[in-house]
């Protein structure tokens, strides 16, 4: 059975049901919703069972299927240990999603659930896709759901924040289409493919002028996903006014995108562009950090302050990525998920306070320690792990991350790894005078009363949340770790490979007879859920 893509198109398919049954009612929607995206969860985590944690190929991969014989087009998935995490983690980040907007979607349920379950499915396809037009096709799949999220039930500023995501993001979109165009006729005649595994091994020996062109290309659409510094404008606004999953899915899932894309497409397969390019990578990834938490520093928009956290924590990831190590690699990865649980931890847990008063300024609250006790004291462990308190999961992220900038092979990685670290202490700042301000003090009179604690589907939702964030505090390594070790390092071997090593100077490009022979090597494996190798087209490989 294709497990993988059963588990990809489920959410569609719950999706077309809410479609149809859009009559029946949004305590029928909810339920539905809930079952597809929990039987979609349970699938992922069989698939999870069954990966391979000492590989680096492409696993759990179903037989291909042509799409497009006359350009070799075919829909082929595959996970690794780079994309296998980032799949559950939006498996996980989708029902907490469903469950997140049980009691704040009253209106339109059925439709905002099926662009819920929509959505759920191009973010999947992006992580699986092994086919660059199928890449292509799911990441700009995922517009036209959150498109609607936001511009249908989301706030007052609502078409605004939606027209300005739809068109940064339709921006990039057409940069990546044609540099997918570009990359198909870079390659010689015959070794033309749009397989990803393929262009792994073939694509970094194109001339390193066209690399630079590709990864502009690739790159900027990339940046304004993850969103890198200055390509961010659009983060704010979007997750201000959507509605509370909304805000879950984009912070937690579509931001990781971005930074799915760098690894997989800019690293992997233009090494010497990314070289080149690497010093001004690494100051934006900084800047990034130290701006975006100066900033939520001065909001006084709870969900605002959150945002602007975002462009600063995804600042770590990118620091790690373009270290070109192992253990940097390893922690941007490791930082992705660590980002979602946290950060989409944090936009449910403000969510329902807005429920309840229909306000996000820190001064409207006051004194919840002691009103929403349950509240409370779940809010300090996301807090807490969004700062990075070890023992939480955000720890072992951002150090590896430090811990990679520090040991690269540039003379400027102490210096951006000490930049950084200022981003740490700002977090601590924002963050908890934020929380000082919100929950301590003498509580406020509120009309109707004291707010309730959190309801049990409210409880339900954190828990699963509250689970990622203990378990990759205290035991990151197991599976985590290790099963993302072997991709990551296959991956900085091939940058190395076709860039003379990790001591080559930055901007320095591969030898002429390693190019030369670059377009011969074999692509990486790619298995399929039994075992078996898989060829190319699909078929057994010799």
């Amino acid at each position: 059975m294709p497990w993988l893509t059963i588990t990809i198109f489920l959410p569609a398919v719950g999706a077309v049901l809410l479609v149809l049954l859009r009559q029946a009612g949004g305590k029928v929607a909810r339920v539905v919703s809930l079952a597809v995206t929990v039987l979609t969860g349970i699938l992922t985590a069989a698939l999870l069972t069954a990966f391979n944690d000492r590989s680096a190929s492409f696993q759990l991969a179903d037989p291909a299927t042509t799409w497009i014989p006359a350009l070799g087009v075919s829909f082929r998935v595959g996970l690794d240990g780079i994309s296998v995490w980032l799949f559950a983690l939006t498996a996980l980040l989708s029902i907490v999603a469903v469950l997140g907007a049980w009691t704040g979607v009253t209106e339109r349920v059925a439709a905002f659930y099926a662009c819920l379950l929509a959505l759920e499915t191009a973010m999947l396809g992006v992580f699986a896709a092994l086919d660059v037009v199928v890449f292509y096709v799911f990441w700009e799949a995922m517009l036209v759901p959150m498109y609607f999220i936001i511009g249908v039930w989301g706030g007052e500023g609502r078409l605004y924040a939606a027209i300005k995501f739809l068109l940064y993001t339709l921006l990039g979109g057409v940069l990546m289409l044609a540099g997918v165009a570009l990359l198909y006729c870079s390659l010689p005649e015959g070794l033309r493919t749009f397989s990803i595994p393929e262009l792994l091994a073939r694509a970094p020996a194109i001339d390193a002028n066209r690399q630079l062109t590709l990864f502009l290309l690739f790159g900027i659409a990339f940046a304004i996903k993850v969103p890198l510094f200055p390509f961010h404008t659009w983060l704010p606004d979007a997750h201000v006014e959507a509605p509370t999953s909304g805000s879950i899915i984009l912070a937690g899932v579509l931001l990781k995108m971005g930074a799915y894309g760098f690894i997989r497409f800019c690293i992997g397969m233009f090494p010497a562009a990314s070289q080149a390019l690497a010093p001004l990578m690494m100051w934006l990834a900084v800047v990034g950090i130290i701006y975006g938490g100066a900033t939520a520093m001065w909001q006084r928009d709870i969900k605002r302050l959150v945002a602007y956290s975002s462009v600063s924590h995804l600042g770590f990831v990118m620091l790690g990525l373009f270290a070109f190590n192992t253990i940097g690699v390893q922690g941007a990865v490791l930082q992705m998920v660590n980002h979602g649980l946290s950060t989409g931890g944090l936009f449910l847990l403000v969510g329902m306070i807005y429920e309840r008063r229909h306000t996000r300024m820190v001064d409207d609250y006051r004194g919840l320690w002691d009103e929403m006790p349950l509240y409370s004291r779940v809010f300090l462990v996301v807090a807490l792990s969004s700062i990075g308190l070890p023992g939480l999961n955000g720890f072992v992220g951002e150090f590896m991350t430090l811990a990679g900038s520090f040991w690269s092979a540039h003379p400027l990685g102490v210096t951006w790894a000490l930049l950084a670290a200022t981003g740490v202490i700002i977090a601590a700042c924002y963050m908890l005078w934020m929380f000082k301000r919100v929950f301590y003090g003498e509580a406020r009179e509120r009309p109707g009363g004291p707010m309730p604690d959190m309801r049990p589907i409210e409880t339900t939702a954190a828990a699963l949340l509250l689970v990622g964030i203990f378990w990759l505090g205290i035991s990151p390594y197991r599976p985590v770790l290790r099963s993302i070790e072997p991709a990551a390092q296959a991956a900085v071997d091939r940058f190395e490979e076709f860039t003379g090593g990790p001591q080559t100077p930055v901007g320095a490009t591969a030898p002429a007879g390693r190019a030369v022979k670059a377009f011969a090597v074999e692509a990486p494996e790619v298995q399929m859920l039994g075992g078996s190798e898989v060829g190319p087209e699909g078929g057994e490989a010799p």
